[in-house]
């Protein structure tokens, strides 16, 4: 019978991925009910049924304790919508179905408070927003980028730069109704909205993009 990995006695201190996901899910609880600002370590490790210093063994403070938690949520909403059929050359359907997708985790409200919560972070911890980025957006824009290059491959695009032109899509796709929530000027959008924004982002990209 295999393993599912060494006792956690026998795991060096904050390898133990039990513990960790224990802490994560304290954690979301708290900064849910409490807002960034309002929770401290102390509710965290009340909450997620471990001492203080455990879970400084773990996360060094709560900044790195958010991007890490948001980090990982990303990486699981979002496994399906970037993962792509790079056979599946309907570039139209996939860009549509990408876009859509994409925003309408991006758009919910949580998403939304984690966005403000890290611009709040990053000047006085650079390395966090980088970090966030990195975890976050760039994978995003990478998987879409080797999905294109995959299409430019078999003729079915014409683009010099791929991560460049994923880039570009996910602002087309994203920003308007994005920037609207970041700063609090207009509700969550209906999926007919974004359907139809990210429909026009497509159509202006396959302008620049589709053989001539």
């Amino acid at each position: 019978m295999e393993l599912d990995g060494p006792p956690a006695a026998e795991l060096a201190p904050g390898q133990d991925p039990r513990k960790r996901r224990q802490i994560l899910e304290g954690a979301r609880k708290v900064f849910l009910a409490k807002g960034f600002d309002g929770a401290s370590m102390n509710d965290i490790a009340k909450v997620a049924g471990v001492s203080k210093g455990t879970l400084y063994v773990y996360f060094e403070n709560k900044e790195r304790l958010f991007v890490d938690l948001i980090a990982e949520e990303k990486r699981a909403d979002l496994w399906d919508v970037v993962t792509l059929d790079h056979s599946d050359h309907d570039i139209v359907k996939v860009l549509n179905r990408f876009g859509s997708d994409f925003l309408k985790i991006m758009t919910s409200p949580y998403y939304i408070r984690a966005m403000r919560t890290v611009f709040s972070i990053v000047e006085r911890m650079p390395e966090i927003g980088a970090e966030y980025y990195e975890r976050g957006p760039k994978v995003c824009a990478g998987k879409l980028a080797d999905y294109l290059a995959a299409q430019v491959d078999v003729g079915v695009l014409a683009i010099e730069d791929c991560s460049l032109a994923a880039q570009q899509f996910m602002d087309l796709s994203q920003s308007v109704l994005i920037r609207r929530q970041l700063f609090n000027a207009a509700p969550t959008p209906s999926e007919e909205d974004i359907a139809q924004h990210v429909a026009r982002a497509v159509t202006f990209f396959l302008r620049v993009y589709k053989p001539s």
